[in-house]
């Protein structure tokens, strides 16, 4: 099979698969491949935090023109796969000078299937963009065709839980993978100094009591397949849940926008984690860290994209609230405003690239030490 993710994930996500036990883990550019049976490709879908999809390959060949994918892709067993009354979605990704339109490569294959079924027994399976009984990926690599099916549907990110979002929502994956990439174990506690719609809080407390994330979502789409197993799926739920833990620090987020807090507070109900995480009317800028505990903070600063901003000063004034305010803190945050990063007033201690949606960004790290107010930090 192969895992989806993002870019600069590639490394938790490996970390993730083994650790659930995958076989044959391999490592690639926004991609891990691994090996694993039915319920292995359950448990992928249900409890890997950094993955977007999970595929099942089930035919690999050359190319050298448009009728040799199609009659490749006739030649297949669909019918092990689809009832002729059924629905189907296919969607292409394509790097090759042969192919360059991944729209017309999805509509190939979608031809080559349904003249298969046509031919065999005069039905034909419809096309549904939304909610297919199977969703195929078609992937052309040069002249290197791969066939998968996609076992997830609709991207992992979509966990279920969020009711409500903001303006500029961060994807769960993303928030997931920076707060692991923080490394983050759940022994001390945690803050998102500007929530939003509480999505790295929430995450942050799924991690810390090893919760699967995609427990609530509404549908997978290997629930539609022939070899669908409620009972093996069921079972692997079952020793999921067994497997949380209990966490005993305090998960914060504070967002200075009243309409964030609402909205925060109601997917942290959604998510059933209200016993874990707090989430507070306050503008960052004026607070400072109660008690002499160790903090882990990890933030999504607002970026000057979708949002009006001084940039300037956003990034000054939160290099002078974590220099005077939040001794004892390490302090994560990404961003994709490379520029703004230098009116921090601080040294980062790591930056790591990533991609927010296509923004080239940094995920960069502040230790503030205890000590004076002026603030000691690494240099």
């Amino acid at each position: 099979m192969v895992a989806k993710t993002l870019y600069g994930f590639e490394d938790i996500l490996e970390k993730e698969l083994t650790q659930l036990g995958a076989m044959h883990v391999k490592k690639g550019v926004r991609v891990v491949e691994f090996v694993g049976d039915l319920g292995f490709m359950y448990k992928a879908n249900l409890a890997l935090r950094t993955a977007i999809k999970i595929l099942k390959p089930i035919k690999t060949f050359r190319v050298n023109s448009e009728k040799d994918l199609y009659d490749n892709i006739k030649n297949m067993p669909w019918e092990n796969y689809l009832k002729p009354t059924g629905s189907l979605a296919v969607d292409a990704t394509i790097h090759s000078d042969l192919f360059t339109h991944s729209l017309f490569i999805a509509q190939k294959t979608k031809d080559a299937i349904v003249d298969r079924f046509r031919d065999k027994t005069g039905q034909r399976p419809n096309v549904d963009l939304k909610f297919p009984d199977l969703k195929i990926n078609v992937r052309i690599d040069r002249k290197e065709c791969t066939i998968s099916l996609d076992s997830s549907g609709e991207s992992l990110h979509k966990r279920g839980y969020k009711l409500a979002t903001n303006i500029a929502p961060i994807n769960e994956v993303l928030a997931a993978g920076l707060i692991m990439l923080s490394g983050w174990d759940g022994q001390s506690d945690f803050m998102d100094p500007m929530c939003g719609s509480g999505t790295i809080p929430i995450e942050a407390a799924m991690i810390a009591c090893n919760i699967p994330p995609n427990l609530m979502r509404k549908e997978f789409a290997f629930e539609r397949w022939q070899d669908w197993d409620v009972d093996l799926f069921e079972k692997i739920e079952e020793s999921l849940l067994k497997k949380t833990r209990d966490f005993h620090h305090q998960i914060i987020g504070y967002d200075k926008a009243p309409s964030a807090v609402r909205k925060a507070q109601e997917n942290v109900a959604n998510a059933q984690l209200d016993d874990f995480i707090t989430i507070k009317h306050e503008d960052f800028f004026k607070t400072q860290k109660g008690g002499q505990e160790k903090l882990h903070m990890v933030f999504n600063p607002p970026y000057g994209e979708r949002l009006d901003i001084d940039m300037e000063k956003l990034y000054s004034n939160i290099g002078d609230t974590l220099k005077q305010n939040y001794p004892g803190t390490d302090a994560w945050f990404i961003t994709s405003n490379l520029d703004a990063l230098k009116h921090v007033g601080l040294r980062p201690s790591r930056k790591i690239q990533l991609y927010n949606a296509k923004l080239e960004s940094r995920l960069v790290k502040y230790v503030m030490y205890e000590g004076s107010k002026k603030g000691k930090y690494m240099k």
